[in-house]
């Protein structure tokens, strides 16, 4: 019997413990794989810095930093930077923008703070961490959603005959249906010309929301509440999401070689 309730204690602490609150972001493989793929683009110099300030943590690791803070109360002034709300008909210059802050304004401040003389580096490795997924964040499309069904988190689907939503399946539910790691994924990444990556990280953070927002409006248009999502819907649209996650990762890396 002692065994038994030994053996309970080991389960409880040992297994992840999944929350509700942990919906609303790329999956933890999602923003490993957004961080793997940055390592690859950043210049030396950059790479210095970072792990100087990361006491030498991977930028796949930290990436899920800014969720992980989520369950602690006294993060709460962050749980609007990872996301925009605007209808389709609205782009980002047009949109009411949310006084406690988005992504746009979270990013932004994440660069002041990294980029100030006189901030510590304990202050430079918090707002890095955040900025490291708040980049991913930002190229997830559900996470420039309608404000009215919370990003789509409120569109009720199924997922293989079970209960989810929208953001859900593009946030985590196709990345771990396809059932690869983060180090598979983004050594599969497509190969980019010189030109190509160019391009990719040409443009503002602005200029990367409408972009990704332009993507959201398919998304929305993908589905209707109610249906049962399968193989067919991973079929049509992953190649989407493995798209997004690539390109996310390297404009991370053009935001951290700009700042250092």
């Amino acid at each position: 019997m002692k065994f038994f309730y030994s053996c309970l204690i080991i389960t409880f602490f040992v297994l992840p413990f999944k929350s509700h609150a942990y919906d609303d972001f790329w999956g933890a493989t999602g923003h490993r794989v957004v961080g793997k793929i940055a390592d690859d683009y950043l210049c030396g110099k950059t790479k210095r810095q970072v792990k100087r300030l990361l006491k030498r943590k991977s930028l796949a690791f930290v990436s899920t930093f800014a969720d992980e803070i989520k369950s602690d109360k006294r993060y709460n002034e962050f749980y609007t930077w990872h996301f925009i709300n605007m209808s389709h008909e609205e782009n980002y210059e047009d949109s009411k923008v949310n006084p406690k802050g988005d992504l746009v304004t979270g990013i932004a401040y994440c660069k002041k703070i990294i980029s100030d003389k006189n901030a510590s580096d304990d202050d430079k490795a918090f707002y890095l961490k955040l900025l490291i997924h708040l980049v991913g964040d930002l190229h997830q499309p559900m996470h420039v959603g309608l404000q009215e069904d919370k990003g789509g988190n409120d569109f009720k689907v199924q997922w293989f005959y079970k209960d989810s939503n929208l953001h859900r399946i593009w946030d985590s539910e196709m990345i771990e249906n396809f059932n690869m790691s983060y180090n598979e994924l983004a050594e599969n990444a497509d190969v980019l010309t010189k030109k190509q990556v160019k391009a990719i990280q040409e443009g503002t953070v602005i200029d990367w929301v409408n972009e990704t927002h332009e993507l959201t409006k398919k998304v929305y248009a993908s589905a209707q509440p109610g249906d049962n999502l399968k193989y067919r819907y991973s079929y049509k649209n992953f190649n989407t999401v493995r798209s997004q996650l690539q390109i996310a990762g390297i404009r991370l890396a053009k935001v951290l070689n700009d700042l250092f």
